[in-house]
């Protein structure tokens, strides 16, 4: 059966993650603060900010402004937004891929802030037709439920599809539902692998 759609994460994959512990700890010592007490707190809150159980201004006031700080929510969130810039490639193979007629869509877990953020200031509604996105389904990749939720969504079998990750612990649980991953190297190696599956770029 031929692939007629394919998921992609964001993080990693198109772009750097939004918010892993790299970004946060960057972003938390340019505001001179205590990363080992923002890391306990945010253990706490990063499972339902990232499902869309709390917004972020909650998961700010918990995390940060707990306390008077001579600095603004609006200005943490711009640092936060700074960590997201494109990797080498991957846009203009995604751009590439939907000229050719796939259902491309994402399959991703980020808060819904952030998800909302890179949506627009990277475009990425010219090339997604549905953004699958932790947030919005209240379930995480690898959890199975965010994978049949994707086949429902889409409305495609699980060998019509293939799955572009660049974490392969969610290659592997996405295989236990049926679902071919392609664990993400680069754009190059990207293509190549699509190639290979009769994916033409």
């Amino acid at each position: 059966m031929p692939v007629t759609t394919l998921l992609f994460d964001v993080g990693g994959v198109l772009l750097t993650n939004g918010w892993d512990r790299h970004s946060r700890r960057r972003v938390v010592e340019s505001f001179d603060l205590d990363y080992e007490e923002f890391r306990d707190r945010h253990e706490f809150l990063a499972h339902d900010f990232e499902i869309g159980q709390i917004e972020i201004g909650e998961y700010l006031r918990r995390t940060v402004f707990y306390r008077d700080r001579d600095f603004t929510e609006p200005a943490f969130v711009a640092a936060m937004q700074r960590q997201s810039t494109e990797l080498a490639g991957s846009m203009a193979l995604v751009e590439e891929l939907a000229g050719r007629g796939l259902f491309l869509a994402t399959l991703n877990n980020e808060s819904r802030a952030l998800n909302e953020y890179r949506i627009d200031a990277f475009g990425l509604r010219r090339y997604f037709k549905t953004f699958l996105s932790s947030c919005y389904l209240g379930v995480k990749k690898p959890e199975p439920e965010i994978y049949h939720l994707a086949f429902s969504i889409t409305q495609a079998s699980p060998a019509e599809v293939l799955f572009i990750d660049d974490r392969s612990l969610n290659i592997e649980c996405a295989a236990d539902q049926g679902l071919t991953g392609i664990l993400f190297e680069s754009a190059d190696q990207l293509r190549r692998e699509l190639s290979a599956r009769g994916v033409a770029t």
